[in-house]
């Protein structure tokens, strides 16, 4: 599975509005439920927040991955989101976050999940991608960054 089969264009939301890391969980929840059609907020909310109970998943300089499994998906779902102003996240380097890649998955399915995190993460280590990603104005534009850096 693509990172581009995941973050399609209309599961990007560019200028996220929240300033602080539970806010913005409930900002890009209700983003992918809207986006979705679905009624399962409660649910995805509490895989995020189960999750990052654990371990902060603010991970690299200006980054987060919150991640989730739930049975609200049947497959592994994305939301990712672009903050202008940064996210006060308690990451682990102290610092804002600018980028935001929600992931949620079903509960059986560690294996998707996985590889989706490690294909994120081999392209996070890439600065030129995060300054790409992060200078555009609109989510097919990231969509097609995301696209150029899988290829």
């Amino acid at each position: 599975m693509l990172l581009s089969d995941v973050f399609r264009p209309e599961f990007i939301k560019v200028d996220i509005e929240a300033g602080e890391k539970d806010k913005v969980f409930e900002e890009l929840v209700d983003f992918f439920c809207l986006k979705e059609g679905s009624n399962t907020r409660d649910k995805i909310l509490e895989a995020l927040l189960v999750r990052e109970a654990k371990m902060s998943t603010g991970i690299h300089k200006g980054i987060a991955i919150p991640h989730g499994k739930t049975d609200a998906v049947d497959t592994v779902r994305g939301v990712l989101g672009i903050s202008r102003k940064g996210v006060d996240y308690d990451s682990l380097d102290g610092e804002p976050v600018y980028l935001l890649f929600m992931l949620i998955a079903p509960m059986g399915d560690s294996e998707k999940q996985l590889r989706i995190l490690k294909r994120l993460s081999d392209l996070l280590e890439n600065a030129q991608f995060y300054r790409e990603i992060q200078s555009q104005k609109n989510a097919q534009d990231v969509y097609d960054i995301i696209r150029k850096f899988e290829q």
